[in-house]
């Protein structure tokens, strides 16, 4: 009889557990399916908060990607490195692709972001090897985010709040991380007026610069709404032909939470000589 009872006891447990086991997950798909609804009725503000959700992170490492045609030819520059959204500082690496003729591969450039300038060493072209180059963002057409050879990460997020259509495409995978997948198109105008102020000048500048205030996007958002890739889409005219070239630019953002130091050069380290065009 006791034993009975234990076994009675035992079982009433067990079944307890399942239940909360159940119950728990239940919950768990009923609030990704709730945050999944409200993304279906409300991309564009989901987008427009992006930023928010970098911020609230502090900073990545991250991976970026530039492709364009070339004289028939599609190339890609790759960077890689971390970036702090809170100080708007980042460090990356840019990798130039190969030269089609055989010339020996491009040392690679160090790239720092910072608010309202880039800082580019192994620029070449004249420019010693132990100095770096400033660029003023906001003076640059595009608001560097295609000169660099690697947008921003953080202007790029901002570029999403000037997001006037979006689509809701569904649920899929990152790097092995659930993501929300949205597809829309930003106006850089709009973000120009929603961004912080180091961005604002840089993207009232490319509003104008590029053919097209227009930016056709794939975003993707984890389930805390932060950044996971973003793939961008820019149209400038090509200065000698007068065509409408498009390059596109693409932002892996993972490891959240990484610390990020940036040293940025002294005004002795600065290139303040003539800069010959890159061959």
């Amino acid at each position: 009889m006791a034993k009975r009872q234990r076994r009675q006891r035992d079982g009433a447990v067990l079944a307890a557990g399942l239940l909360l086991c159940a119950c728990a997950s239940g919950c768990a798909g009923e609030g990704a399916a709730s945050e999944d609804a409200r993304a279906a009725t409300d991309p564009v503000q989901a987008l427009r908060q992006a930023p928010e959700a970098l911020l609230a992170a502090g900073s990545s490492e991250a991976r970026t990607a530039m492709e364009m045609a070339t004289g028939g030819t599609r190339v890609t520059i790759r960077g890689e490195g971390a970036y702090d959204f809170r100080r708007q500082l980042g460090q990356l690496t840019v990798v130039l692709p190969q030269d089609p003729t055989g010339a020996a591969e491009h040392v690679p450039i160090v790239e720092l972001l910072a608010p309202g300038a880039l800082f580019m060493k192994n620029r070449g072209a004249g420019v010693p090897a132990d100095k770096w180059v400033r660029v003023a963002t906001a003076t640059l057409s595009d608001g560097n985010l295609v000169t660099g050879g690697a947008t921003d990460p953080f202007t790029a997020a901002e570029v999403l709040r000037g997001t006037r259509r979006a689509t809701y495409v569904g649920r899929t995978r990152v790097a092995g991380v659930a993501v929300r997948h949205f597809r829309g198109t930003a106006d850089l105008a709009l973000a120009a007026r929603g961004a912080s102020a180091a961005d604002e000048a840089a993207l009232r500048a490319a509003a104008k610069g590029f053919a097209t205030p227009d930016v056709p996007f794939d975003a993707y958002l984890d389930d805390q709404g932060r950044i996971r890739k973003l793939r961008q889409s820019f149209a400038f005219v090509n200065g000698r032909h007068r065509d409408t070239v498009s390059v596109d630019s693409t932002t892996l953002l993972y490891a959240f939470g990484t610390p990020v130091t940036v040293t940025l050069p002294r005004a002795a380290d600065i290139y303040t000589g003539r800069i010959a065009e890159a061959n």
